[in-house]
């Protein structure tokens, strides 16, 4: 069997697909890295798949993937007992209402500071300045520091650890704050970025990565050393808190680099968001006539637009496991160590699944929910042990905080190259959106 990594790489989201289309009904056997592969896809698959008696995630995550989007030794490369109790953590602050609810109010209200900022300039980059704005918000709310006092720094590791973290010695100079939100939000764009490539944007997400994580490892350090007492006999006040006070299913606290890792994976995926939004000032410009029913929230159209974004827009072309075992799907033999796709892509545009799936309409989802194996932009499964991604909360919430200000906002889009490219991933516009003659009204 000819093996498809080099497809995938040129090919991107449609590769699986079109691969699909070809074979015909079924599972769809391949080679990945010299491995044996099936494809499967739709919700009986998705329960299949989530199913740690038929595919396990450990091994399944190439080194590359963790050196950029992950990090080793982190909450996906984990099963069984391990994986639940390191779940657990982030359900416990990903999946509080409350906490959602103020992560939310505090992107939204950067979203304001900074759109009225970009009344003054000629021009602004969307996609930039919406991973800087959200960088702000979800360091300010998990407690990690930025610049000068950090929004939260000092209350998430005292003023020594504030000081390490931002780098500059005048608390009054409000230039590091804002330097270092940039600087952050472009290590964290970049991970996301390169993870999916072997030219220069993967070596630019490793680098990223090795300086976020030697900047966090050292944060949590400071952290135990400085507020140990109050973490161990305290509820702790911020996810970073939570991070380095957590204990694994050994009983032990994880080390520092592995905490660091922990805490990328709450703020990384949370600036991801980016991608959506700027999604969704793409779908507004193809679409303008639905900009009055987004702006004014009627009926939650809101979050069924972030809905529709998710499910047409592409992002995690598919996750991957290994069978731990001989195991069967629908009488098709799956033998032992064989990689096992979930085909994400694929299933969001299913026309067994959606009516026109090539026709963007949040209407599909006005006055529903979709159904939990059904749309699976960030996974299927449960999210409380499973890994299914205990983010979606967050991300809706988001989406449903700055969608309405993206379309109340009034700004010209000038001449620009808006085309998405699917051999990208992940993709997004070219052109990163750029926007002009900005004004809140």
């Amino acid at each position: 069997m000819v093996d498809s990594t080099l497809p995938l790489l040129s090919r991107g989201y449609a590769w699986l697909p079109d691969l699909s289309r070809r074979k015909g009904p079924g599972p769809v056997r391949t080679r990945l890295l010299g491995k044996p592969a099936v494809a499967l896809r739709g919700p009986a698959a998705v329960t299949f798949f989530y199913d740690e008696q038929h595919v396990r995630r450990r091994t399944a995550l190439p080194e590359p993937v963790l050196s950029t989007l992950f990090g080793q030794g982190a909450v996906h490369t984990l099963d069984g007992q391990e994986h639940r109790t390191r779940k657990a953590l982030f359900v416990s602050l990903l999946k509080d209402a409350a906490g959602v609810a103020a992560l939310a109010e505090q992107v939204g209200e950067e979203w304001d500071r900074s759109a009225k900022e970009w009344s003054g300039r000629s021009g602004v980059s969307l996609f930039d300045e919406v991973s800087v704005l959200i960088t702000r918000a979800v360091c300010a709310w998990a407690g990690v520091p930025l610049g000068a006092g950090g929004k939260g720094g000092e209350g998430a590791a005292g003023p020594r650890g504030a000081a390490a973290a931002r780098g500059s010695a005048d608390p009054d100079d409000p230039a590091p704050e804002e330097s270092e939100a940039r600087s952050t939000a472009r290590d964290l764009v970049t991970m996301v970025d390169g993870f999916a490539t072997a030219g220069p944007r993967h070596w630019r997400a490793r680098r990223s990565r090795r300086r976020q994580e030697q900047r966090l490892a050292l944060l949590v350090e400071e952290l135990r050393s400085a507020d140990g007492e109050r973490s161990r006999t305290g509820r702790p006040a911020t996810a970073v808190e939570a991070v380095a006070a957590h204990r694994d299913a050994d009983g032990e606290l994880l080390d520092p680099r592995t905490a660091a890792v922990e805490i990328l994976n709450i703020i990384r995926p949370t600036v991801a968001v980016t991608w959506y939004t700027v999604f969704g000032a793409h779908a507004l410009h193809r679409h303008p006539a639905l900009r009055e029913p987004l702006a004014s929230d009627r009926s939650g159209y809101a979050r069924a637009f972030a809905h529709e974004l998710r499910r047409f827009y592409p992002f995690a072309p598919f996750v991957a496991g290994h069978a731990p075992a001989d195991v069967e799907w629908h009488g098709e033999p799956i033998e032992e160590g064989t990689l096992v796709l979930l085909d994400l892509y694929g299933q969001n545009h299913d026309p067994e699944l959606w009516n026109e799936p090539y026709v963007f309409d949040p209407e599909r989802f006005t006055g529903r929910e979709p159904g939990r194996d059904e749309l699976v932009p960030q996974g299927g499964g449960e999210a409380s042990e499973g890994h299914r991604c205990p983010g979606e909360d967050i991300t809706l919430a988001v989406l449903s905080t700055l969608l309405p200000r993206l379309a109340r906002l009034d700004y010209r889009v000038p001449e620009q190259d808006l085309r998405i490219p699917l051999n990208r991933m992940p993709t997004r516009p070219r052109s990163g959106f750029q926007i002009t003659d900005i004004s809140t009204k």
